[in-house]
Order: structure tokens, then C-alpha cells, then sequence
């Protein structure tokens, strides 16, 4: 699978493979740069000397130590102490309810409607952010229990360039931003 969600190849490489840093990615896409976001996985294993991304790990990192990583530089999100702090708490969130496994987070998920509910359970995850992961697995990674478009909502529809689960290159990056730019634009009423 190739993705280009980070739009560099090594932290899209890690984000096909490792299901922890696509949802770190997820979790950090908010008031910053999407590529960062996405990208902030792979630096993270980087600076923590892994392959990929471990839950109990980082559930079980000494909090300063964690922010200190976050901080960089460069920093992994515009808000280094509060991502680390809500990383962790997903990580932690992970090994109770899930084994450690983010993955298991989608594919013990019998319906659409429960894996909505189980990435709203994550911190960090609203509504909003949840159907967005719903569309990005449905739509990227094949990820499609029954009922899965119904609980994407609009995000999971075909052919709509709407949000990150519709990213797959630089052209789809383009269209998705001036998507969001438009919507912006008609929230304001201009």
C-alpha cells in the first residue's frame, strides 16, 4: 500500500505498516499542517530509536521525557506538551481496552457503527475526526465493516474531496485544502 498522507515516503512507508502511528498522525491532524501531522509518526519512532510506533511503550514513558521528544526540534505538533500528554493518554487507553494493538481498535469492530464509537472513545477523537478515520480506513485501507459509509457520513462518500481520507497524492491534496478553503469561506457567509 502506498500512501501520501505525510507526502514524504519514509513517514507514509511507516503509516502503511504500523497502525499505532496512523492514528498518532490522526490524532496530531488538528490546528497544524496535515503532511506535519501525518509526518510527526515517523519522526517520533526516530527520535525514540524504534521501527515502529509501541503502545505500552509510550503509555508507560515518563511524561517530561515524552514532551521533551515532542519538542524537538523541530517540535512534532504546534503544541508539543499537550499532544504528548493526549498521545500517551491513547497509548494507555490502547493497552487497556485494546491489548496494546491499535489495530484492534478497527478489526474487532463489527459494524460501522462500533468502530465509530471506538475512535470517539480515543482522546482527541471527536466526531468530526472519528468519521474522518472511519473514511480513511474504508477508503484507503479496505477497512469497510457493514455500515461503514453510514458512519463516515458524508466523508465516506465516492469521488468527494473532502478530508485526508481522500488524500492520495499531491493533486488530491490540492482539491481536498481548497475543499476546506471554500467551506471556510461559506461558514464566514463570503
Amino acid at each position: 500500500m502506498t500512501l501520501h498522507l505525510a507526502q514524504d515516503e519514509a513517514a507514509d512507508a511507516l503509516l502503511a505498516v504500523d497502525p499505532l502511528a496512523l492514528l498518532i498522525g490522526m490524532q496530531l491532524d488538528q490546528q497544524f499542517p496535515m503532511e506535519r501531522a501525518f509526518g510527526s509518526p515517523y519522526l517520533l519512532a526516530q527520535r525514540l530509536g524504534v521501527q515502529r510506533l509501541d503502545a505500552a511503550q509510550l503509555a508507560d514513558a515518563d511524561p517530561d521525557e515524552l514532551v521533551r521528544v515532542f519538542t524537538g526540534p523541530p517540535a512534532l505538533h504546534r503544541f508539543p506538551g499537550s499532544m504528548a500528554a493526549r498521545v500517551q493518554a491513547m497509548s494507555r487507553l490502547i493497552v487497556e481496552n485494546f491489548t496494546g494493538d491499535a489495530a484492534t481498535v478497527w478489526t474487532g469492530a463489527s459494524s460501522g457503527a462500533q468502530l465509530l464509537a471506538r475512535l470517539e472513545s480515543l482522546p482527541g477523537f471527536g466526531s468530526q475526526k472519528a468519521r474522518i478515520f472511519v473514511a480513511l480506513l474504508g477508503k484507503q485501507f479496505g477497512v469497510r465493516p457493514d455500515g461503514w459509509r453510514e458512519a463516515a457520513g458524508g466523508y465516506g462518500e465516492d469521488g468527494t474531496h473532502r478530508s485526508v481520507a481522500d488524500v492520495t497524492g499531491p493533486d488530491s491534496l490540492a482539491t481536498v485544502r481548497e475543499f476546506k478553503r471554500a467551506a471556510k469561506q461559506a461558514a464566514k457567509g463570503t
